[in-house]
Protein backbone atom coordinates (compact mmCIF):
# COMPACT_ATOMS: atom_id res chain seq x y z
CA UNK A 1 0.00 0.00 0.00
CA UNK A 2 0.95 3.26 -1.32
CA UNK A 3 0.97 5.90 1.33
CA UNK A 4 -0.26 10.01 -0.59
CA UNK A 5 0.15 13.00 0.90
CA UNK A 6 -1.36 15.93 -1.44
CA UNK A 7 -0.50 19.54 -1.39
CA UNK A 8 -2.14 22.08 -3.01
CA UNK A 9 -6.25 22.27 -3.60
CA UNK A 10 -6.21 23.69 -7.44
CA UNK A 11 -7.74 21.52 -10.46
CA UNK A 12 -4.93 19.15 -10.93
CA UNK A 13 -4.81 18.33 -7.04
CA UNK A 14 -8.72 18.01 -6.97
CA UNK A 15 -8.47 15.68 -9.67
CA UNK A 16 -5.71 13.50 -8.27
CA UNK A 17 -7.54 13.17 -5.15
CA UNK A 18 -10.16 11.77 -7.02
CA UNK A 19 -8.24 9.38 -8.40
CA UNK A 20 -6.23 8.15 -5.64
CA UNK A 21 -9.35 7.66 -3.99
CA UNK A 22 -10.67 5.39 -5.82
CA UNK A 23 -7.28 3.59 -6.66
CA UNK A 24 -6.56 0.47 -4.70
CA UNK A 25 -3.56 -0.16 -3.39
CA UNK A 26 -3.26 3.47 -2.32
CA UNK A 27 -4.53 5.31 1.00
CA UNK A 28 -4.30 9.22 1.14
CA UNK A 29 -2.89 10.04 4.63
CA UNK A 30 -3.38 13.77 4.16
CA UNK A 31 -4.22 16.56 2.22
CA UNK A 32 -2.76 19.81 2.77
CA UNK A 33 -3.58 23.70 1.75
CA UNK A 34 -2.95 26.86 3.27
CA UNK A 35 -6.46 27.70 2.54
CA UNK A 36 -7.84 26.01 4.51
CA UNK A 37 -11.76 26.36 3.13
CA UNK A 38 -10.34 24.68 -0.28
CA UNK A 39 -10.35 21.42 1.16
CA UNK A 40 -12.29 21.49 4.30
CA UNK A 41 -15.32 19.73 2.84
CA UNK A 42 -13.61 16.64 2.07
CA UNK A 43 -12.72 16.41 6.11
CA UNK A 44 -15.02 13.83 6.07
CA UNK A 45 -12.93 11.03 3.90
CA UNK A 46 -9.35 12.32 4.45
CA UNK A 47 -7.46 14.24 6.88
CA UNK A 48 -7.59 17.68 6.24
CA UNK A 49 -4.34 20.49 7.39
CA UNK A 50 -3.19 23.84 6.86
CA UNK A 51 -0.25 23.74 8.70
CA UNK A 52 3.22 22.39 7.37
CA UNK A 53 3.94 20.87 10.95
CA UNK A 54 1.29 18.71 11.00
CA UNK A 55 2.44 17.03 8.19
CA UNK A 56 2.97 12.73 8.82
CA UNK A 57 5.21 10.26 7.57
CA UNK A 58 4.03 9.49 3.82
CA UNK A 59 5.64 7.21 0.88
CA UNK A 60 5.28 10.20 -1.19
CA UNK A 61 4.31 14.54 -1.43
CA UNK A 62 3.17 15.15 -4.22
CA UNK A 63 2.90 19.34 -4.14
CA UNK A 64 -0.04 20.03 -7.23
CA UNK A 65 0.46 23.81 -6.39
CA UNK A 66 1.12 26.81 -8.65
CA UNK A 67 4.47 26.78 -10.99
CA UNK A 68 5.31 30.37 -8.87
CA UNK A 69 4.60 28.07 -5.17
CA UNK A 70 6.92 24.81 -6.06
CA UNK A 71 10.36 25.96 -4.64
CA UNK A 72 9.19 28.12 -1.78
CA UNK A 73 7.02 25.54 -0.72
CA UNK A 74 9.54 22.52 -1.19
CA UNK A 75 12.39 24.91 0.71
CA UNK A 76 9.18 25.43 3.43
CA UNK A 77 8.58 21.60 4.35
CA UNK A 78 9.58 20.36 7.53
CA UNK A 79 11.77 17.55 7.39
CA UNK A 80 14.56 15.72 4.85
CA UNK A 81 15.47 13.02 2.54
CA UNK A 82 11.89 12.33 1.70
CA UNK A 83 10.47 11.89 -2.05
CA UNK A 84 8.41 15.01 -2.59
CA UNK A 85 7.12 15.26 -6.39
CA UNK A 86 5.55 18.71 -8.59
CA UNK A 87 3.15 17.65 -10.96
CA UNK A 88 3.98 21.12 -13.44
CA UNK A 89 4.68 20.84 -17.02
CA UNK A 90 7.08 24.06 -17.28
CA UNK A 91 9.01 23.50 -14.09
CA UNK A 92 12.37 22.10 -13.55
CA UNK A 93 13.20 18.94 -10.68
CA UNK A 94 15.88 21.13 -9.80
CA UNK A 95 12.94 23.71 -8.35
CA UNK A 96 12.81 21.54 -5.62
CA UNK A 97 14.67 22.03 -2.20
CA UNK A 98 17.97 19.32 -3.09
CA UNK A 99 16.95 18.86 1.05
CA UNK A 100 14.40 16.18 -0.09
CA UNK A 101 14.54 13.33 -2.86
CA UNK A 102 13.03 15.49 -5.94
CA UNK A 103 10.32 13.96 -8.67
CA UNK A 104 8.10 14.81 -11.35
CA UNK A 105 4.45 13.38 -11.64
CA UNK A 106 3.17 14.97 -14.48
CA UNK A 107 -0.27 14.46 -15.89
CA UNK A 108 -0.56 15.44 -19.60
CA UNK A 109 -4.00 16.89 -19.43
CA UNK A 110 -6.05 19.65 -19.09
CA UNK A 111 -8.04 19.89 -16.09
CA UNK A 112 -11.03 21.85 -14.90
CA UNK A 113 -13.25 21.26 -11.35
CA UNK A 114 -16.04 20.39 -12.59
CA UNK A 115 -15.18 18.15 -15.72
CA UNK A 116 -14.61 14.73 -15.10
CA UNK A 117 -11.29 12.78 -16.73
CA UNK A 118 -10.78 9.39 -17.09
CA UNK A 119 -7.07 8.50 -15.71
CA UNK A 120 -6.40 5.22 -17.82
CA UNK A 121 -6.29 7.83 -20.57
CA UNK A 122 -4.08 10.15 -18.94
CA UNK A 123 0.12 9.68 -19.71
CA UNK A 124 1.86 10.58 -17.05
CA UNK A 125 4.99 12.06 -17.48
CA UNK A 126 7.84 11.12 -14.11
CA UNK A 127 11.33 12.30 -13.89
CA UNK A 128 13.39 11.55 -10.81
CA UNK A 129 16.86 12.84 -9.84
CA UNK A 130 17.34 9.29 -7.74
CA UNK A 131 17.04 6.13 -10.09
CA UNK A 132 15.96 4.22 -7.35
CA UNK A 133 12.52 5.87 -7.33
CA UNK A 134 12.25 5.91 -10.85
CA UNK A 135 10.10 2.52 -10.47
CA UNK A 136 8.09 3.60 -7.82
CA UNK A 137 6.50 6.41 -9.98
CA UNK A 138 6.18 4.54 -13.19
CA UNK A 139 3.91 2.29 -10.44
CA UNK A 140 2.50 4.84 -8.85
CA UNK A 141 0.78 5.99 -12.47
CA UNK A 142 0.32 2.01 -12.83
CA UNK A 143 -1.94 2.64 -9.48
CA UNK A 144 -4.14 5.00 -11.08
CA UNK A 145 -4.17 3.08 -14.43
CA UNK A 146 -2.33 5.52 -16.41
CA UNK A 147 0.79 5.07 -18.67
CA UNK A 148 4.07 6.63 -16.90
CA UNK A 149 6.81 8.08 -19.18
CA UNK A 150 10.06 8.54 -18.35
CA UNK A 151 11.20 12.18 -19.42
CA UNK A 152 13.97 14.59 -18.82
CA UNK A 153 13.10 18.04 -17.75
CA UNK A 154 13.77 19.32 -21.36
CA UNK A 155 11.22 16.76 -22.90
CA UNK A 156 8.82 17.57 -20.56
CA UNK A 157 9.04 21.48 -21.30
CA UNK A 158 8.51 21.23 -24.75
CA UNK A 159 5.88 18.79 -23.92
CA UNK A 160 4.19 21.49 -21.77
CA UNK A 161 4.68 24.07 -24.73
CA UNK A 162 3.57 21.87 -27.06
CA UNK A 163 0.39 21.44 -25.19
CA UNK A 164 -0.34 24.63 -25.09
CA UNK A 165 -0.75 24.44 -28.43
CA UNK A 166 -2.96 22.08 -28.95
CA UNK A 167 -4.76 22.84 -26.04
CA UNK A 168 -4.96 26.47 -24.76
CA UNK A 169 -4.40 27.95 -28.40
CA UNK A 170 -7.31 25.87 -29.43
CA UNK A 171 -9.78 26.53 -27.49
CA UNK A 172 -9.48 30.05 -27.89
CA UNK A 173 -9.87 29.68 -30.92
CA UNK A 174 -13.27 27.75 -30.46
CA UNK A 175 -13.91 31.19 -28.30
CA UNK A 176 -13.48 32.95 -31.03
CA UNK A 177 -16.05 30.63 -32.90
CA UNK A 178 -18.72 30.99 -30.40
CA UNK A 179 -18.47 35.10 -30.14
CA UNK A 180 -18.92 34.95 -33.83
CA UNK A 181 -21.71 32.44 -34.70
CA UNK A 182 -23.46 33.74 -31.31
CA UNK A 183 -23.10 36.73 -32.82
CA UNK A 184 -25.45 35.54 -35.35
CA UNK A 185 -27.97 33.88 -33.40
CA UNK A 186 -26.25 30.39 -34.30
CA UNK A 187 -26.07 27.60 -31.69
CA UNK A 188 -22.55 26.53 -31.12
CA UNK A 189 -23.53 22.93 -31.02
CA UNK A 190 -23.73 22.69 -34.58
CA UNK A 191 -19.99 22.70 -35.05
CA UNK A 192 -19.12 20.01 -32.26
CA UNK A 193 -19.26 17.23 -34.72
CA UNK A 194 -16.61 18.89 -36.90
CA UNK A 195 -14.46 19.38 -33.45
CA UNK A 196 -14.66 15.91 -32.85
CA UNK A 197 -14.08 14.90 -35.65
CA UNK A 198 -11.35 16.86 -36.49
CA UNK A 199 -9.39 15.74 -33.47
CA UNK A 200 -10.30 12.18 -34.11
CA UNK A 201 -8.45 12.51 -37.12
CA UNK A 202 -5.34 13.07 -35.86
CA UNK A 203 -5.73 10.08 -34.37
CA UNK A 204 -5.15 8.27 -37.30
CA UNK A 205 -2.99 10.51 -39.11
CA UNK A 206 -0.76 13.55 -39.02
CA UNK A 207 -1.95 16.99 -38.48
CA UNK A 208 0.12 17.87 -41.99
CA UNK A 209 -2.12 14.78 -44.03
CA UNK A 210 -5.30 15.98 -41.86
CA UNK A 211 -5.33 19.27 -42.86
CA UNK A 212 -8.02 20.73 -45.29
CA UNK A 213 -9.65 24.50 -45.96
CA UNK A 214 -9.16 27.53 -47.85
CA UNK A 215 -5.51 28.12 -46.70
CA UNK A 216 -4.10 24.98 -47.89
CA UNK A 217 -6.27 25.20 -51.48
CA UNK A 218 -5.30 28.90 -52.28
CA UNK A 219 -8.79 29.83 -52.28
CA UNK A 220 -8.44 33.30 -52.35
CA UNK A 221 -12.59 34.50 -53.04
CA UNK A 222 -13.33 32.31 -49.50
CA UNK A 223 -10.26 33.73 -47.72
CA UNK A 224 -11.43 37.29 -49.14
CA UNK A 225 -15.12 36.83 -48.22
CA UNK A 226 -14.26 36.03 -44.51
CA UNK A 227 -11.85 38.51 -43.98
CA UNK A 228 -15.14 40.88 -45.06
CA UNK A 229 -17.38 39.24 -42.33
CA UNK A 230 -14.93 39.42 -39.37
CA UNK A 231 -16.12 42.68 -37.55
CA UNK A 232 -13.09 42.23 -34.85
CA UNK A 233 -10.07 43.25 -36.12
CA UNK A 234 -8.40 41.12 -33.26
CA UNK A 235 -10.03 38.21 -34.76
CA UNK A 236 -9.04 39.54 -38.70
CA UNK A 237 -5.21 39.25 -37.20
CA UNK A 238 -5.09 35.74 -36.29
CA UNK A 239 -7.17 34.99 -39.39
CA UNK A 240 -4.64 36.08 -41.62
CA UNK A 241 -1.83 34.46 -39.54
CA UNK A 242 -3.07 31.44 -39.61
CA UNK A 243 -3.96 31.72 -43.24
CA UNK A 244 0.00 32.54 -44.02
CA UNK A 245 0.98 29.77 -41.57
CA UNK A 246 -1.32 26.51 -43.08
CA UNK A 247 0.16 28.50 -46.78
CA UNK A 248 3.99 28.52 -46.27
CA UNK A 249 3.22 25.22 -44.24
CA UNK A 250 1.46 23.52 -47.58
CA UNK A 251 4.10 25.48 -49.93
CA UNK A 252 0.98 27.37 -51.36
CA UNK A 253 1.76 30.89 -52.70
CA UNK A 254 1.14 33.19 -50.68
CA UNK A 255 -0.72 36.27 -52.75
CA UNK A 256 -2.75 37.67 -51.01
CA UNK A 257 -1.97 40.72 -49.10
CA UNK A 258 -2.13 41.51 -45.35
CA UNK A 259 -5.26 43.27 -44.80
CA UNK A 260 -4.12 45.86 -42.63
CA UNK A 261 -1.41 47.06 -45.01
CA UNK A 262 -4.04 47.20 -47.63
CA UNK A 263 -6.54 48.61 -45.77
CA UNK A 264 -3.61 51.16 -44.37
CA UNK A 265 -3.03 51.80 -48.09
CA UNK A 266 -6.83 51.84 -49.93
CA UNK A 267 -8.68 53.15 -46.79
CA UNK A 268 -11.21 50.80 -46.90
Amino acid sequence: MKSVILLGAGNVATHLYKAFKKAENITIKQWYNRTYSDISSYSNDVETIDDLSKLKNADIYIMAVSDDSIAKLSKDLPFENRLVAHTSGSVSIHDLDKKNQRAVFYPLQTFSKNADVDFSEIPICVEVTEKTNLQFMKDLANTLGCTPHKITTEQRQTLHLSAVFVNNFTNQLYRIAHEISDAKNINFDILKPLIMETARKVQDMSPYMAQTGPAKRNDKKTIKRHLKQIESEEHKAIYEFLTASIKKTHGVSTIYKNHRKTKNKTGH
